[in-house]
């Protein structure tokens, strides 16, 4: 008897079936059986099939005499010819990760469950992106006894995630409808009231791919017969529930059906013509009629308006409404106020209040006005158009406009419509753009702020070439979208820079440099430097370059830039990161200086001198502790070992930096404990003029800088913001701003609902700037710690997860909690209490804050950076500036 059997379901899809498969044979569960179940293909599948089994002796397949038309009963098929205990689903267009039945017949042996639940990810193959399917439903790895316990995995009612205790199946004799589509829902719905328990955990354990080659039934959603589908699906599992003894979670099941189901259908209405939004709406009305308020109450607001313009049948609105439920989030045309209230449309009724938006209140760069191309002409290579401009919230008192598109910027002369609305005729020479660019509106204040948006098209337009480019309605809002068009020349400039990224592989550029340096000696007058891995102009690199140049020595000094990075003064010379003219900089300078480290792999010159500012202390492990080289596995270790060994001389700003990270990164040569050059313009203290006006915040507001550091198993995911945003501006927005400082591995978007609240700066260009400008602190394991104290300013930890942090994540050389010069908090209503009695918290903490200075501040003076370039330069130095800042005050 095999460990698992894996269903494969199949209709006429010869073509992936085999990818599918071989998904299935190459597990690192070998004891496994594939059960081919094909539903009366038309096509190869059968001989397809065939040469499979002949080729594995562990598939087997199953054929039905007549089409079902839908997966319920080639499911069912497989269950009945499952051979071994337990049993997954995949479909043939699929493909299962290669440890998914290991890892799942683990769990479910360990947790003797009824069925183990893992992570989905949508991969789309025409570019490689992968998206996971609700991932904080996955967060943890737990056991749930019972849906009771947790009915918002109502959202999970996949059967393709999952692997089950055929024996529960069986018992509970559980079976797919075959009479329906969206059979998983109801088969979901029965599953979950028969479990008693069933476990999940938070790894991917399937791929569900999307192709614009194949149309499968979840993405037949133009025919309305999918949506009659879909809403006889949702009433056969309210039924169910009801059938179980569970119709307390029906509503629970209905919030599945708003947030997701309906919204399926939602997102690209825009496109579809009024007749089909009317017909779309007279088939869901009844349903929806049946769900209670207070379901569609936990909505987003623009759906619950949605969903009131289907009850009250007004479709053309709801075409015009569904355009701010998909990126770019169009605004409405109109709003009205009512009782401090904000209402979507012209009347203040129940269902249409999006004052939780916050749209009013956003700042101006960020506030939000609708351009509707309501004309377009072409004529050669110009682009005509008369564009409506809606101003709900009433921000356009003094301004002046333009169209901007890719390198044009136009001046426009919006004009004031009976409506209210502002009409514009725009006529665009599209003969100097070449890039993708999606066209924008600007309205710039005399004191130079600039809101901007993007223009709305029909999203039903037929995309058409206009000279060189294509002009279409992207995405379901239908922004105006140019792309090159596929000509010979762009086709060839395309063909050109494929060849050369064969040729300038990083290979071939890393022999190239060697090569360069056996042969051409340094100069010692030119220096390169970078930070953060050519990510800015900042840090100690920037503090140093500065320097040097107040000095006037004679040193031709180049910055590396990453690229896309445009953050950097103007007469500062660059150099791409990476590029040709990046390898011969990198061969030729006689000085390197940079914070984090020049490319691993290249040796240093001989003759060159290497600077290492290095980027910051703290309590996190790094080096050889860090978890990528925690592991004696001996490539990235001997690896990091070589790039410290080419280090001349390394910053240190504190005799606890010498103490635990010096040995740490494995260092051996000269350390320069002269305090750090980036901190020199926090010992001055000194804010710099426009920062407040720039991020928009208001004189009575304090600024709280919320700086969190990156999670190694969860880079780029955002998952580094964890306290509740939305908790805290419901407390205390009305007396503080917050700073979003994110890391520069994160990726986090604010929602549009906290822009009034929170001021994205993760990419703000010099972080010294926001700590000088605010009131306090709030972090959790980062290094920006160290910095800030030597403000002496208020620090808060939200540390919601120490434990999995020092103990499975990045770990730790210190206990935070012991020595913090704040209070650590893990809940939003802590650090809501700390906010509102900053001063007394921080008074309470004075003797742990010296302390903090004493550790990790101790050598900061102000002078670092001319003690740092007399020593390495090799000039006399200058008159340093020392200067302690005292110790602020609770007050």
């Amino acid at each position: 008897m095999p460990d698992c059997t894996v269903v494969v379901i199949t209709y006429n899809d010869a073509a992936r079936l085999p990818r599918a498969v071989r998904s299935v044979l190459d597990q690192t569960l070998r004891d496994l059986e594939v059960i081919i179940s094909d539903d009366a293909s038309t096509d190869d599948t059968p001989r397809v099939a065939r040469e499979l089994m002949r080729a594995d002796a562990r598939v087997r397949y199953v054929r039905r005499e007549a089409n079902s038309g839908g997966c319920g009963a080639p499911r069912n098929d497989g269950i009945d010819a499952a051979l071994s205990p337990y049993v997954m689903f995949l479909d043939s267009d699929d493909t299962l990760p290669r440890h998914a039945c290991k890892s799942m017949l683990t769990e479910i042996e360990r947790t003797g469950a009824d069925f183990v639940s893992g992570q989905i990810s949508r991969l789309y193959e025409p570019t490689g992106r992968t998206e996971r399917y609700y991932p904080q439903l996955f967060r943890k790895r737990r056991v749930v006894e019972g849906i009771r316990e947790e009915p918002e995995l109502f959202l999970d009612c996949f059967s393709t995630n999952k692997l089950f205790d055929v024996s529960f199946l069986r018992r509970h004799a559980l079976r797919f409808p075959e009479d329906i589509h969206y059979e998983d829902h109801v088969f979901g719905a029965e599953m979950y009231c028969s479990a008693r328990r069933f476990a999940i955990v938070p790894w991917v354990v399937y791929h569900w791919r999307r192709s614009h080659e194949r149309t499968s039934i979840s993405m037949s959603i133009r025919e309305m017969n999918n949506v009659r589908h879909r809403v006889e699906a949702a009433r056969r599992s309210d039924a169910t529930l009801r059938a179980h003894g569970f119709g307390d979670l029906v509503p629970d099941r209905q919030y599945r059906f708003v947030r997701q189901d309906l919204r399926v259908y939602l997102n690209p209405l825009p496109s579809r013509d009024l007749v089909w939004a009317k017909e779309f709406a007279s088939m869901v009305r009844p349903y929806l009629e049946e769900v209670p308020d207070e379901v569609i109450g936990r909505m987003d607001p623009m759906v619950r308006v949605c969903c009131r313009l289907i009850l009250d049948g007004r479709a053309e609105d709801l075409r015009v409404a569904a355009r701010s439920l998909s990126a770019p989030l169009a605004p409405p045309r109109e709003v009205v106020t009512h009782e401090g209230r904000t209402y979507w449309g012209r009347t203040p009724a129940p269902g249409l209040d999006i004052t939780e938006l916050r749209m009013a209140e956003l700042p101006y760069t960020a506030s939000r006005l609708r351009h509707e191309v309501v004309a377009l002409a072409t004529e050669g290579t110009r682009l005509r158009m008369r564009v409506r401009t809606y101003d709900p919230f009433s921000v356009l008192t003094e301004w002046t406009a333009f169209l901007r598109c890719g390198p044009l910027t136009v001046p426009i002369d919006p004009v004031p419509s009976p409506d209210g609305a502002l009409v514009s005729e725009v006529t665009l020479d599209l003969a100097k753009v070449r890039a993708r660019c999606d066209p924008r509106i600007g309205f710039t204040r005399p004191n130079g702020l600039t809101t901007t948006d993007t223009l709305l098209a029909d999203p039903g337009m037929e995309p058409f070439g206009l000279g060189r480019l294509r002009v279409s309605a992207a995405g379901a809002a239908g922004q105006l979208h140019l792309s090159p068009r596929p000509t010979p020349r762009v086709v060839l400039a395309k063909l050109k820079r494929s060849v050369l990224r064969r040729v300038s592989t990083p290979r071939l550029k890393l022999r190239a440099y060697k090569a360069l340096i056996r042969v051409l000696p340094p100069r010692e007058d030119l220096a390169l430097f970078e930070a953060d891995c050519g990510k800015g102009y900042t840090g100690s690199p920037r503090a140093v370059y500065e320097e040097v140049r107040r000095r006037g020595l004679p040193v031709t000094a180049v910055w590396s830039v990453a690229r896309g990075r445009a953050c950097f003064p103007s007469g500062v010379p660059l150099v791409r990161r990476g590029s040709w003219r990046h390898i011969w900089t990198m061969a030729r300078a006689g000085i390197w200086v940079d914070s984090h480290g020049f490319p691993l792999d290249y040796p240093k010159p001989r003759g060159t001198r290497y600077l290492q500012t290095w980027h910051g202390q703290g309590i996190k492990s790094i080096g050889f502790d860090a978890p990528d080289l925690r592991a004696d596995l001996p490539g990235p270790r001997e690896q990091w070992r070589a790039a410290v060994a080419r280090w001349d001389a390394l910053i240190s700003p504190s005799a606890e930096f010498s103490r635990y990270f010096v040995p740490a990164l494995g260092y051996e040569g000269p350390v320069l404990r002269y305090g750090t050059p980036r901190c020199d313009t926090l010992v001055r203290g000194e804010p710099p003029e426009g920062v407040r006006e720039r991020l928009e915040i208001p004189q009575d507001r304090r600024i709280l800088l919320y700086a969190p550091t990156y999670r190694d198993g969860a880079k780029n995911s955002g998952m580094s913001v964890r306290v509740d945003l939305a908790e805290l501006a419901e407390a205390v927005s009305d007396e503080w701003v917050v700073i979003l400082r994110t890391h520069p591995v994160e990726r986090y978007k604010v929602p549009q609902h906290l822009l009034h609240f929170v001021r994205p700066a993760g990419a703000y260009p010099e972080i010294n700037d926001l700590i000088l400008v605010s009131d306090a602190l709030l972090t959790d394991y980062s290094s920006v710690m160290c910095d800030y104290a030597v403000t002496g300013k208020p620090m808060l930890f939200f540390i919601d997860d120490w434990d999995e942090y020092r103990l499975s994540e990045r770990g730790v050389n210190t206990d935070l909690p012991a020595i913090a010069p704040g209070p650590c908090v893990t809940t939003g209503a802590e650090l809501v209490a700390c906010l509102r009695d900053l001063p007394a918290v921080h008074a309470s903490f004075a003797a742990k804050y010296a302390a903090a200075r004493r550790l990790w501040c101790e050598e900061e003076r102000g002078d670092a950076a001319a003690r740092v370039v007399a020593d390495f330069f090799g000039v006399p130095p200058a008159v340093p500036v020392r200067r302690r800042p005292p110790l602020r005050s609770a007050s």
